[in-house]
């Protein structure tokens, strides 16, 4: 992939009507291109105008990749007052915008996605945020959707430099292999910054059980972890241009997010 997609993913029921678009006014928001060791990724830059610093979030996107919803997302962080950047991490491995069966994505896109190489990428977007938009890098934030949502948890035992996290429905099992060894769960001993999670306990890919395992596991390790189950949402949630959207948690939810950030110095 060579650059983003335009447009919705294909790959799963859309329900335009109720997308939510976010213009652009007082912000800067755009494709760019991030040097990594390979080359440059594609990535889009949402931040304010102005001369900042600005606090940095990293977007991750669902298995389906940069597409406009992930954009509007970051539209939204710029006009909250961030620098926000999603790299289109699953560039080298294939272009999601052409796919239209989620079981080829994860097949042939995502389990063939190292999360060292995710973990590198998310660093070069860091660090490319600091120096070329504007973003300061003494507070970085990361937030994260479905399988983003995992790489939310890979990402905070990994970052010496994360201030928060806030993970949307992020998957705590999987499958180990030998380029991605360890599940959400395995990491939770090693997390380094404050992490928020916020899932739905009609989920059901991620069992209310599995959550408050999670839960229970990292305040075992002495963790600074929240957890936050919406009653009767569904895996999802937040995704507006999708019927699993539920407009009540997933506004509640994004409040929670810009707080935590404050809270936790991403501000």
């Amino acid at each position: 992939m060579t650059s983003l997609m335009t447009g919705l993913t294909l790959a799963t029921t859309r329900v335009e009507a109720q997308a939510i678009r976010t213009d652009e006014t007082g912000i800067v928001a755009g494709e760019v291109r991030i040097p990594v060791g390979d080359g440059p990724m594609p990535a889009y830059r949402a931040m304010p105008q102005g001369a900042g610093p600005f606090p940095i979030v990293l977007v991750v996107e669902e298995i389906f990749g940069v597409h406009d919803y992930i954009k509007d997302i970051c539209r939204r962080l710029a006009k909250a007052g961030y620098t926000a950047v999603a790299p289109e991490l699953f560039a080298r491995q294939g272009d999601v915008s052409k796919m239209t069966d989620v079981q080829e994505i994860v097949r042939e896109v995502v389990s063939k996605t190292p999360d060292a190489q995710v973990m590198g990428d998310l660093d070069a977007a860091a660090a490319w945020a600091a120096a070329e938009a504007k973003g300061d890098s003494g507070k970085l934030g990361i937030t994260g959707w479905c399988r983003g949502g995992r790489t939310v948890w890979l990402y905070a035992a990994h970052s010496a430099s994360l201030k928060a996290g806030v993970a949307w429905y992020g998957n705590f099992g999987g499958n180990r292999t030998g380029i991605q060894p360890k599940t959400a769960a395995d990491v939770i001993p090693d997390i380094r910054a404050p992490i928020l999670g916020l899932y739905g306990a009609a989920d059901t890919g991620i069992p209310v059980a599995d959550v408050e395992k999670a839960r229970d596991a990292a305040k075992a390790a002495g963790k600074d972890v929240e957890i936050v189950i919406f009653p009767e949402a569904p895996h999802g949630f937040h995704a507006d241009y999708r019927p699993s959207y539920r407009k009540g948690p997933a506004e509640e939810g994004w409040t929670r997010m810009l707080a935590w950030f404050r809270q936790h110095g991403v501000a």
